[in-house]
C-alpha cells in the first residue's frame, strides 16, 4: 500500500479536522503485493512484460491469449503465481470460464490489463475493389468488442471486492489503444476505428464503475519492441525510430509495464488516456 507523509502534503491549508488525520499515514492507492490481475494478451509482448512486472510486485495473474503453447510456457516462468486459460476476448462464455478459474484459484481479483488484439491493413477501396466488410468487421470485434466484453466481466467480479484504499477502491481497468487512435496512418481504417473506440469509452466507462469503486484507464502505446515488430526487417524499422522524439528506438515492453503498474498505484488517476510514444507523431504514409 502507498502511504504519503504529511510532509508531502505541506503548504496545504487543511481544515483542522483534516489536519489531525493527515497527522497520520494515509493509505491512498492500491499495491500490486497480494493482489490478482487478470490480463488478456499476457502470453507474449506487452501483455507478458506486464505479467512479469505485476508477478515480481507480489501479484498474482491470470494470463488468457489464444496459443496454448505460449500461455504454457509463460505460466512455467510465474510458478504458483501464475494460472492460464486460452480463448478469444469477444467469446462470452470462454472469459467467463477463465474469471471462473481465476476466483477458483485466488479468490477474487482486483486489476484487469486488456492488451489482447489483432493489426490489420487494407485501404477502404483498394486495387480489388473496396475492403472486405468481413476484415473491418474482425478487427473490430477483437480489438474493440473483445476488450469491453472482458472488462464488463471483470467489473461485475471486482465491484464485490472489499475496499482496498480509504477512497473505497475496488478494482482498476487498463485498456490498450494505439497511437492509431489519433494518427491513423493510410490503409488503417478499421485498426485505427477499433482502438480510437477504445480511447472514446474510456470516459464514459470511469463514469459507470466510480461509483462501484473502480478506475478506467488506457495506454495509447507508440511503437514498440514487440514480437511482430522485432521480426520487421530494419527498413521497416528505420523509419519509425526516426520520427520518434526522444528517445530515438523503439519503446521497450518493460516501459509498457512500468505505466501499467504506475495506473494501478496512482489512486488519483481515472478516465485518462496516455500516450506513451516517445512524442512520435505518425505521417499519412
Amino acid at each position: 500500500m502507498l502511504l504519503i507523509s504529511v510532509s508531502l502534503l505541506a503548504g496545504i491549508d487543511y481544515p483542522v479536522a483534516s489536519q489531525n488525520h493527515l497527522a497520520n499515514w494515509i493509505e491512498v492507492t492500491m499495491d500490486l503485493a497480494n493482489k490478482t490481475a487478470f490480463i488478456t494478451g499476457g502470453a507474449s509482448g506487452l501483455g507478458l512484460a506486464t505479467a512479469r512486472n505485476f508477478v515480481a510486485a507480489g501479484a498474482n495473474v491470470m494470463l488468457f491469449d489464444l496459443n496454448t503453447e505460449s500461455l504454457e510456457q509463460a505460466a512455467k516462468e510465474f510458478g504458483g503465481q501464475a494460472i492460464w486459460q486460452a480463448g478469444d476476448v469477444a467469446d462470452e462464455s470462454a472469459v467467463a470460464s477463465a474469471i471462473a478459474t481465476t476466483k477458483e484459484n485466488f479468490g477474487t481479483f482486483h486489476i484487469n490489463v486488456n492488451s489482447a488484439g489483432i493489426g490489420g491493413a487494407a485501404r477502404t477501396v483498394g486495387k480489388n475493389g473496396p475492403m472486405p466488410l468481413e476484415k473491418f468487421e474482425h478487427i473490430v470485434r477483437v480489438n474493440l468488442i473483445g476488450t469491453f466484453n472482458v472488462l464488463r466481466l471483470c467489473a461485475e467480479v471486482m465491484q464485490l471486492n472489499e475496499p482496498v484504499t480509504e477512497d473505497g477502491e475496488r478494482g482498476v481497468i487498463i485498456n490498450v489503444a494505439s497511437i492509431a487512435a489519433f494518427d491513423g496512418q493510410t490503409g488503417q481504417a478499421g485498426y485505427s476505428a477499433s482502438k480510437g473506440g477504445i480511447v472514446a469509452m474510456t470516459l464514459p466507462i470511469a463514469r459507470d464503475l466510480g461509483k462501484r469503486g473502480i478506475r478506467v484507464n488506457t495506454i495509447a502505446p507508440g511503437v514498440f519492441e514487440t514480437p511482430l515488430l522485432s521480426r520487421a526487417p530494419d527498413e521497416v524499422k528505420e523509419p519509425l525510430i526516426a520520427i520518434t522524439q526522444f528517445p530515438k528506438r523503439l519503446g521497450h515492453p518493460d516501459e509498457f509495464a512500468v505505466e501499467a503498474a504506475h495506473i494501478v498505484t496512482c489512486g488519483y488517476l481515472n478516465g485518462e488516456t496516455i500516450r506513451l510514444d516517445a512524442g512520435i507523431r505518425m505521417p499519412a504514409i
